[in-house]
């Protein structure tokens, strides 16, 4: 509660004094968590956890550095020991580019839009992820296990605070299942699929959608078939797209330009990077979004963040340094730590504007559906801009899907950004933003 965050600074502001410590700021954030698991009807796992991080900045006005240290204790008397490190590890920062703290830090924040559920018991969440594994393995004959699932609830509070006065808490409840399916037919190869979901309480939690989509995906992979290599129009799915977004997101990460490790440069704001059919937001309090949050690591509020429009690039994500360093203001989308990062929040693609001809699914031929994307880790060289990546899909033919046996999809993530030949108006909610369809053309995929 905010009266109990307003006595910690206020005990911590009087601790610092007497530590002779001017200038420094907390972040931490708590997670409890239950998570179950199952395996043929039975519990496999059942897993309760609290999980806390703080971090602790002190600024050395007389080196013009900043330590930094972490602590899991939430404690005063913690917190005031963290604040005792923080200042002897600030003797030996580094004064090159200096953070300091965001000028958005103590600017008001929207009103969340919803509370915080009670979390339901271990028994039901079992219960419920039982039935969802039963009914899986009934949908056809050849599924025979469900190897990963789970349902897990997690309570997260966060808080900011620092010694000009401002102070930032918010709680928010998640509830998410996963379920992942494998079949076993003679003479065929294993076939894998899963799906999905999210949601603020289990109350609300599409299991049934979850289960229906994991089937559907599961059955419609057995008769599988080879694909010759060759040049194809792709369609990319909602997750596989923000897959590849998120592997190449230094694009717009203005640490990473800063760092030498992005595809863009300072002065790439304002030029063509993309199809004019596209235009790509970040905004962390959709109203989609499930994980909404208000503020960021540095205190500064979250706002909606067009990066690219209408093929344009817009804006680069920022921290309050790298806004300074580049002479913009911080986004909200900083990340606390030994070193301050940047890192997206909620994805929102959609359509600038629609070709003279749209493009329909039922009516497609020889096109390739890519539904999900694997190695991403491995198979993307981010700097670079090139990618080689097996996938999970569809052969197209005059409206029906083919399972796909075995390929890879390869190119360069911007000439994939310029490719497209359309935006699919229907967005789909995934767990890293909402996006529909998108249409690329040209892509190499070898097939088996």
């Amino acid at each position: 509660m905010m009266t109990s965050l307003d006595h910690l600074a206020d005990s911590l502001q009087a601790k610092a004094e007497h530590l002779g410590i001017h200038k420094f700021d907390i972040y931490g954030a708590t997670v409890d968590e239950i998570s179950v698991q199952v395996d043929r009807g039975d519990p496999k796992q059942v897993k309760a956890s609290q999980r806390s991080s703080v971090t602790v900045r002190v600024w050395n006005a007389a080196q013009q550095t900043v330590g930094v240290t972490s602590t899991t204790d939430l404690d005063a008397d913690g917190l005031q020991l963290a604040l005792q490190m923080a200042q002897e590890a600030s003797g030996f920062g580094n004064p090159e580019h200096m953070p300091d703290f965001s000028p958005a830090a103590r600017d008001p924040l929207p009103m969340p839009r919803w509370e915080t559920p009670p979390q339901a018991p271990a028994a039901l969440l079992i219960d419920r992820l039982v039935e969802a594994e039963k009914a899986l393995l009934a949908a056809h004959p050849a599924i025979k296990g469900v190897p990963y699932n789970g349902l897990a609830q997690r309570d997260i509070d966060r808080f900011y605070l620092n010694s000009q006065g401002s102070r930032r808490q918010e709680s928010q409840s998640l509830t998410s299942i996963y379920l992942y399916s494998k079949t076993e037919q003679e003479g065929r190869k294993p076939r894998s699929a899963g799906a999905f979901r999210i949601s603020r309480s289990l109350a609300d939690l599409d299991i049934a959608g979850c289960l229906q989509e994991a089937a559907d995906k599961t059955i419609s992979h057995l008769d599988y078939q080879k694909i010759p290599t060759g040049k194809y129009t792709v369609i990319f799915s909602p997750e596989a797209f923000l897959g590849l977004l998120g592997a190449f997101s230094n694009v717009f990460n203005a640490q990473n330009i800063l760092d030498k490790q992005s595809l863009s440069t300072p002065e790439s704001l304002g030029q063509p990077i993309a199809s004019p059919l596209l235009s790509i937001a970040d905004d962390a309090q959709h109203p989609r979004n499930v994980g909404s949050i208000t503020f960021d690591g540095e205190g500064t509020p979250t706002r909606r963040l067009e990066i690219i429009q209408a093929g344009i690039l817009s804006h680069f994500l920022h921290s309050a340094r790298t806004a300074q360093r580049l002479g913009s203001q911080p986004t909200g989308h900083a990340n606390i730590g030994a070193k301050v990062t940047v890192g997206a929040h909620f994805y929102d693609v959609y359509a600038a504007r629609q070709p003279d001809h749209p493009y329909d699914l039922a009516q497609a031929d020889q096109v390739i559906w890519i539904d999900d994307l694997h190695a991403l880790h491995a198979g993307v060289k981010a700097t670079q801009g090139s990618f080689s990546l097996p996938f999970d899909g569809w052969l197209i033919q005059k409206g029906e899907k083919i399972s796909i046996e075995s390929a890879t999809v390869a190119g360069d993530f911007l000439d994939v950004l310029q490719s497209i030949i359309y935006v699919d108006p229907q967005a789909e909610l995934t767990a890293s933003g909402v996006c529909p369809p998108i249409w690329v053309e040209g892509l190499s995929i070898t097939g088996e």
